[in-house]
């Protein structure tokens, strides 16, 4: 019996991506021993349009009966969305919060990396593009001022919104565990990011991931202020190897380093829970105005897959061989329309390839 997956396709490019992705992954398993048995569940808009919510209750025992699963894109566009009209909590996106929910999915994985081949997408200036990196930020994703108390209120006359960011111990140290066993199986260096000359919660986070880090010493472990990791990511970007930070701080920072990667059809992500179970995605949308073409981008979704075989399965070799066949891939020129600047489509060692003509060659590039 093979490793239980459960597959969420989506909405928009969703079906399209995703499907190219479970190629790479039967493909990878066909050279390096193993097997996965697949079972689609219903999120997002289309199983608003099946069930009329976007997750049923099912669906998520379902997904809970998983080792992992893989999930294309969820929702539409604003305005032109078919279901923008219906209330907040019947939106697509209410599915995916209701699924990390339901799931305790705590850790959010998201890999940024600049491949050679695609550094003139990078918008940074050519010498720090040149220097290259590969970093992954984990940011915590249930905790802190994001799921804290809001209210507002008159006080003294005035309008006063409060927000209180909480975080205990627990929520920090299991975090932070999930981040050092990531960086063994990288560089073995952690940068934890706060604001600790000011905040309690960040004074607290520097003490719990201090205690944390004497279980392994053979990772490095540094701090950093939020605002400098700012400013550092466009200045030095390849000093990074694994960041690890609180809810909203994470929230900013991940964007930030993913605009430097060059394209969001390359950045894949993961959302963990306490056991070795995850939800791997694209970090890119669904990109409505482009399904059904063949035309999207399918890379950040295998290379989600990939994340899924490490992280999920304890498949190092075999995530390795895919992030090198889709490294390979771009070396020999291969590239969706969104990776090529007009003016580049003609270069002779350039090729323009569509969804599937790209998941082939990276299932094919192997090895």
């Amino acid at each position: 019996m093979g490793a239980k997956i459960g597959v969420i396709k989506g909405d928009g490019i969703g079906p399209e991506v995703v499907n190219e992705a479970l190629k790479v992954l039967d493909r990878a398993g066909e050279i390096y021993g193993f097997s996965c048995d697949y079972t689609d569940i219903l999120m997002g808009g289309c199983s608003i349009d099946a069930t009329g919510v976007p997750l049923t209750d099912e669906a998520i025992e379902t997904a809970k009966a998983q080792d992992a699963v893989l999930m294309g894109s969820i929702g539409g566009n604003t305005q032109t969305s078919p279901w923008y009209k219906l209330p907040p909590d019947r939106r697509p996106e209410a599915g995916l919060l209701k699924l990390r929910k339901s799931l305790g999915l705590f850790a959010n994985l998201r890999p940024a990396r600049l491949y050679d081949e695609l550094r003139e997408a990078c918008p940074l200036k050519e010498k720090t593009a040149t220097a290259g990196f590969d970093l992954v930020m984990v940011r915590e994703l249930t905790g802190g001022l994001y799921f804290g108390h809001r209210e507002t209120k008159v006080v003294e006359g005035k309008r006063t919104a409060i927000d209180t960011l909480t975080y205990n111990e627990d929520e920090i140290r299991r975090v932070a565990i999930k981040a050092f066993d990531i960086a063994m199986k990288r560089k073995k260096s952690v940068i934890c990011v706060d604001k600790a000359n000011v905040l309690d919660s960040s004074r607290l986070w520097r003490e719990v991931v201090s205690e944390v880090a004497k279980d392994y010493p053979d990772v490095t472990l540094s701090f950093m202020l939020v605002d400098n990791c700012a400013m550092q990511l466009v200045k030095c970007p390849s000093q990074f190897d694994v960041v690890l930070t609180e809810n909203m701080f994470g929230d900013i920072l991940s964007d930030e380093a993913s605009m430097i990667s060059g394209s969001l059809g390359m950045l894949s992500s993961a959302s963990l829970n306490e056991t070795k179970f995850g939800l791997y995605e694209p970090s890119g949308g669904s990109a409505p105005d482009i399904a059904g073409k063949g035309i999207a981008n399918p890379i950040a979704t295998i290379l989600s897959a990939a994340m899924l075989l490490r992280y999920s399965l304890d498949k190092d070799a075999a995530a390795d061989a895919i992030e090198a066949a889709v490294q390979e891939a771009l070396k020999s020129g291969a590239r969706t329309a969104d990776l090529i600047p007009d003016e580049k489509r003609r270069t002779a060692n350039i090729r323009c390839l569509n969804t599937s003509e790209m998941g082939d060659l990276i299932a094919s590039l192997i090895k």
